[in-house]
Formats: structure tokens, sequence, C-alpha cells
């Protein structure tokens, strides 16, 4: 069963906005087994969308669109679809009812334009959509299976596990074609995670990779009847090679992984942030129910501000400087002596371009993490652009988190 997406807007092809559509129904697909064949993008030109859909329907199987399906005059793909495969557009009342009920549901007034959504072509089966206006939609065309999805990508994404992977399911037998299984590293690059497994998977295992700065994604995938008891086995000899590197596995973040465990283990954190502006704190929030073990975060960006929220002796700052082990340390003791927290957890670094010295260059980094009778300090010396170097402070300070974490759970102490 040969698979393929295409995306439909001028905001794609323009670079107002990057297309993240792709890559979530590629990952979302590939966790269930089954590969992208090629994507293809067009913009909102009516002529052009009908085109690429007639030349998908000449060499794939199963073909997903998102976007165009909104309610104002560039979003056209219902009409492109119904050009391309000679159908009459018509208005569909089932596609109309679920719109009407979406406005019911929230007491909201539906504007006329609205209706335009409903108007879709001939024959077309509908998918329901309870996150937004735009109903999803199939559409048969000789051998090719065409699923229409909106553009706003938690609604396509919901669809897409709603609805289409079971069609996808259905069409492949039950059995998925591939299985695969996704194991996050951290810490080690692509080539030093490859020389671990190389020689320790089962035959039948087949590896791959993928890289998410900074992130390395081990891909293990097993084919057949066999596949899920093949990837057990493959998955434990992984996990023996690779320890603690793993920080995460499957669509779970390393931020939500140490989400998990902070609740596990009932532990409270505080952050004091420079050089990552907040971003340690926005990973972690962004995870529903971090008010369960995050108590507050600092961004202390001059040295102003280390002095007044944190205490951070002005002599210690004139002496040692901002980037410098005992400020990150004295940081961390600040921020955990304010909010009472179990955890407390400080960065403080260079992230560039500029800024940067012989003894001090655009890269250093320093973390401290404290906790009762336990003080942890490093030095890091971090390479790529700013915002490389900001995602790699965050990533490190999130795993020395896991890591303390996961000994408080094994030894009940930090």
């Amino acid at each position: 069963m040969t698979i393929a997406v295409l995306t439909v807007g001028d905001e794609l092809l323009n670079g107002e906005m990057a297309d993240t559509n792709t890559t979530a129904i590629a990952r979302i697909l590939g966790g269930e087994g089954y590969r992208l064949s090629e994507s293809l993008t067009v913009g909102d030109v009516e002529t052009d969308i009908a085109a690429a859909l007639c030349a998908l329907a000449a060499r794939r199987d199963v073909v997903i669109v998102t976007g165009g399906l909104g309610p104002t005059g560039d979003d056209l793909t219902a009409r492109a679809a119904a050009r391309a495969f000679g159908r009459r557009l018509v208005l569909n009342d089932e596609a109309l009812g679920q719109i009407r009920a979406f406005f019911a549901a929230r007491n909201e007034a539906m504007d006329p334009r609205n209706e335009k959504q409903a108007l879709l072509p001939q024959k077309a089966a509908i998918l329901a959509n309870d996150r937004g206006t735009a109903p999803g939609f199939v559409l048969s065309q000789e051998k090719t299976e065409f699923f229409f999805l909106p553009g706003v990508p938690d609604e396509m994404t919901a669809i897409l596990r709603e609805s289409v992977l079971g069609a996808l399911h259905r069409f492949s037998g039950g059995v998925p074609p591939r299985r695969e299984r996704v194991l996050k590293v951290f810490g080690l690059s692509e080539v030093q995670t490859e020389e671990r497994l190389e020689q320790v998977l089962p035959p039948g295992v087949e590896l791959a990779f993928g890289v998410d700065f900074p992130l390395v994604h081990v891909k293990l995938r097993a084919c057949g009847e066999e596949a899920e008891n093949l990837l057990d086995r493959g998955e434990l000899a992984a996990r023996r090679a690779l320890d603690d590197f793993i920080v995460a596995a499957g669509e779970t973040t390393l931020a939500q992984n140490v989400a998990r465990l902070l609740e596990n283990t009932g532990l409270t954190l505080s952050l004091a942030e420079s050089c990552t502006g907040g971003l340690i704190a926005k990973l972690l929030t962004d995870v529903p129910g971090s008010s369960s073990f995050f108590e507050r975060g600092a961004v202390t960006y001059s040295n102003q501000a280390k002095q007044q929220w944190l205490g951070v002796s002005r002599k210690l700052l004139e002496e040692e400087g901002a980037v410098s082990e005992a400020c990150a340390l004295a940081m961390a003791r600040g921020v955990r002596r304010a909010a009472a927290t179990d955890l407390a957890l400080a960065v403080t670094g260079i992230a560039g371009p500029a800024g940067g010295t012989a003894d001090k260059p655009v890269g250093t980094v320093f973390v401290a993490l404290v906790a009762a009778g336990y003080e942890q300090v490093q030095r890091f010396g971090f390479a790529g652009d700013r915002s490389q170097i900001r995602l790699m402070t965050a990533c490190t300070a999130l795993e020395w988190i896991r890591r303390i974490a996961i000994k408080h759970l094994n030894d009940g102490a930090p």
C-alpha cells in the first residue's frame, strides 16, 4: 500500500508557515507500521490542486490531503477535488449538520459563510471533526482512497487518529505491514549510538535513525506475525546497550518523562534561568499537570535580578562573573531558599552570537542542581547557534532532573 500526503496552502509555499502536518502524519503513520511514499505541497490555486490530485490518483493507493477546507474564498480544496474527479459540488446535509452542531455546542452564532464548508464533492463520506468547523471527508476514486483533512494541526491529527488509521488497518487486512518502536537518546551522537547497537539486535530487527536535535531517535522495526516479539527482544537489547542515555520512548518527550518522574516521586522543583530565558520552565509547563511539582521559575537575566531575586552577592558577581560555577550554584541555592522546594536548578551561560571571551567562549554554560544535602554543578561547552545552545542547555537541565528523580525512586533520596 503506497501512501502520499498533499498539503495545500500559499502560506506553506511562501514561508509564512512551516509544513508541520506532513511531519506529524509521517510520525503517526510510522508508529503504526506505515511509510509515506511521497509528499507534495501546492498553493491555493484550484487548477494546481486538481492537477496534483489527478497525478497522485494515478500512482498511489492512499492520499491524505490537508488544508483548504475553511470558509474563506481561498479555501478551494473541495472544489478542486470535484473538478479533478468530475463530480458535482453539492451541499452535504451531514456536513452541514456537523458544522451547525459545532456552533450550537458553544452557544455561538454561525456565520453564513461557514455553509461553504458543507459544499463537498458528490458521494463524499464525512469524517467527524469535533474540534473545528471543517468536516473531513473521504472520496474513492478508482483504486485510490482520498482522505481530506483540515489544515489546523490539532484537528488534522485528531481525525487522522480517530478515522484514518482504522481505515488503513482495514485496507491492510488488520495486520500493519511493519511495526516500529522509537527510543530517544540524549548524550550520544548518532554514530556513537549505532556503534553500541550494531552487534546486539536480534535477527529480524531493522535499525534506523532520526535526529530531533539534540536527541537521536533510535527506530527499531520488524515485520510479520512475530514483529511484536522481535521488537520486545530488540528493545530489551537496545536498552541494555544504551542504558541511561535513553531519556524517553515512543511519542513521549524528555520533558514529559521528567514531569512523570517528578509526579511519581512527589518531588517539587524551582528554576533559576539566565541564558535559557525561561525555556526549561516552558518545556515543563507545556506538560498538563505540571503545577503538581513545579513551584516557580525565575528568569534572572541581569546581574541586578540575580542579586535582588536570588540573593547572589555583588562581590561574587564582580569576582567570579555571572557566567561561573559559583554564580550558578548561588542561583540554585537562592531560588530553592525562596521557593522551599525539594529540588532547584539553575543555568547561566553565553548563548551568543556575541559575548564570548578567550576564557569563556560562546557556548560556555554552567548548570547547578541543589537539594537537601546535595549539590552538583558543572561547566559545559556547547556548540551551535544561539537557539541550539539554549536547547542543549535546557535538555541537559532536564536530564539532570530526570536522573536525580530516578535516583530518588531507587534510593529514596537524591
